[in-house]
């Protein structure tokens, strides 16, 4: 059996990953759950199965594996003091790992709701236990857990589904059938055809055949159904900084919260290699890194979030509000939080859906940076997410041409532009347009842009191109709604929705717009985050109004009369 222990995270980090209670500390998380027992040779949690959830080893041994690569590989025993369990189950979501009892055990089952009450009202053993959680999640990440991707390493849809998996921090295995013999008798065994790749071996042992991201997210449990009959305080559509902050205070603040996003947690943030300018992080951190623990704080304090489930309509004639999902399924809440963001604009040039995802790509993940590495590429855009691209990609890449409309300084933060100026590899080309795109069997070959003032192309070989063209209100499923919008398709909050508008409603009561969507909204993280933030303030006093009784009719003048 193999070991996974020198990998980075469990040699660097395994005492904080696998700490052990003392007796006093048990006795103080084991009232939070129920004893069971094992016998030897049982198994406590299987792969792909939702489990009873954390798991307090109160006596015996419990040997933690992961099946991957063909093996099974040996993470940890547990013995009394230890605890099994990680992030997944603070949301009930199946284990990851496979645990099977040595000898005779007894432990404390710790269920979802009662873990994220033990982490609130234990706050400094919950502390050591979420770092635990987190850590753990990291080191499967790492090692490979998780559903087999197998496919091509370049081929767009294996791009698709790694990235999806990856933009939800859930951890994967992938597999080149031209360079893995493990991929290429999964394909034999399945006897998959050329056009069904990629295929997807889920952790439940189920076949996908170049699923959908949805079909993806429910085989590995990520989504499941929603309650019809639950009426929640508050739906939260979109899970991006905005989304994500008004998730976690409202919820912290006792409020029912529903976290929809049709694609991941992080929004366009999530995608950003580097944040500098965010208050608290001097020496930056990453966007996926950022909305990672913001996705992590929510599901601490009892979010529920279904990721990836698409909100396609929004229904406020009556109270409660509806809205209904691509699924079918409809969820009502007493209050909406639109926090849709927008979605990124696209280049208007000719054959970009043939290379689109294969060699054109709109965010900058180690993974596109990997597939970079020692190439020519071509990045189009002017902002700060432009900026941070362009320098991530300069550390792997050969050579970077940034192309730019209007001078950089005019339209990213100094520091990116000092940056990136003194990165020697990088070219800076403003005042210009994309023109073409040249390539074949979706590899692009080169790129040609044209000179805005004189009319003039150039040409240049590249592997790749990176767009940050901006971005659009994401509100097209808003049209019927009745809610107003500014010219551009922003929505309009507070005074400029109409009279007596708490601050971020729109103009429907009980519906509110934060972060990106929200028209004449600061586009920075920052921002989005503090919107959330504010938001919760206004969905109190929202809240507390509707509940108020209304106000007794006027009496007529004779009834008056004889009172």
């Amino acid at each position: 059996m193999a070991e996974i222990s020198e990998l980075t995270t469990y040699a660097t980090r395994g005492a904080q990953m696998f700490l052990r209670f003392d007796d006093d500390e048990i006795a103080r998380l084991a009232r939070f759950g129920e004893k069971r027992c094992y016998r030897a040779g049982e198994m406590l949690a299987r792969v792909g199965e939702a489990g009873p959830g954390l798991m307090l080893i109160l006596s015996g041994q419990v040997e933690v594996t992961q099946s991957g690569g063909g093996e099974r590989r040996h993470i940890v025993t547990h013995e009394r003091g230890n605890f099994m369990g990680e992030l997944a189950q603070l949301s009930g979501r199946p284990y990851l790992v496979d645990e099977k009892a040595l000898t005779d055990v007894e432990a404390v089952a710790i269920p979802a709701d009662r873990l994220r009450a033990l982490l609130v009202a234990e706050a400094e053993l919950g502390e050591r236990i979420m770092r635990a959680l987190i850590l753990r999640r990291m080191g499967l990440i790492e090692s490979g857990a998780g559903p087999i991707v197998v496919g091509e390493d370049a081929d767009a849809d294996v791009l698709r589904l790694t990235n999806f998996l990856r933009r939800n921090g859930h951890p994967f295995e992938q597999l080149d059938p031209k360079e893995d013999d493990c991929a290429k008798a999964l394909i034999d065994r399945f006897q998959v055809e050329v056009e069904e790749l990629p295929i997807v071996l889920c952790p439940s042992g189920k076949l996908l055949r170049n699923p959908s991201e949805d079909q993806l997210a429910r085989c590995v449990g990520l989504v499941g159904p929603i309650d019809p009959d639950k009426l929640y305080d508050v739906v939260v559509v979109g899970a991006g900084p905005s989304g994500l902050a008004t998730s976690v205070y409202a919820a912290s603040e006792g409020l029912s919260v529903l976290t929809l996003d049709c694609r991941s947690f992080g929004g366009q943030a999530g995608a950003s290699a580097r944040i500098e300018n965010y208050l608290g992080f001097p020496t930056g951190i990453s966007g996926m890194a950022l909305m990672g623990r913001a996705f992590s704080q929510a599901q601490k304090f009892g979010v529920e979030l279904a990721i990836p489930d698409e909100a396609v309509k929004l229904e406020c004639g009556n109270d409660p509000c509806h809205v209904q999902l691509a699924t079918g399924e409809r969820v009502k809440a007493r209050c909406i939080v639109l926090a849709t963001g927008a979605r990124y604009r696209r280049l208007e040039v000719d054959r970009l859906e043939e290379f689109d995802g294969s060699s054109v790509h709109y965010w900058a993940s180690p993974l596109e940076a990997d597939l970079a590495a020692g190439q020519d590429v071509a990045l189009v855009g002017g902002g700060n997410s432009a900026g941070q691209a362009t320098v991530f990609l300069a550390s792997r890449a050969r050579r970077v041409v940034l192309l730019a409309r209007r001078p950089l300084s005019a339209t990213m933060s100094q520091y990116l532009v000092d940056r990136i100026s003194a990165l020697p590899n990088v070219d800076i080309v403003d005042g210009c347009e994309i023109a073409s795109l040249e390539g074949s069997q979706g590899v692009l070959e080169s790129v040609s842009w044209r000179d805005r003032s004189t009319g003039e192309q150039k040409r240049h070989p590249v592997r790749f191109l990176f767009s940050f063209i901006g971005a659009e209100p994401n509100t097209d499923w808003l049209q019927s709604s009745g809610i107003r919008m500014d010219k551009r398709g922003f929505v309009l909050t507070g005074d400029d929705a109409g009279e007596n508008r708490f601050p971020l409603e729109t103009s429907r009561r009980g519906v509110f717009a934060v972060g990106d969507v929200r028209s004449s909204s600061v586009k920075r993280v920052a921002a989005s985050v503090g919107d959330g933030a504010q938001v919760v303030a206004a969905i109190h006093a929202y809240l507390a109004s509707a509940s108020e009784p209304a106000p007794a009719p006027a009496a007529e003048p004779a009834q008056a009369a004889a009172e």
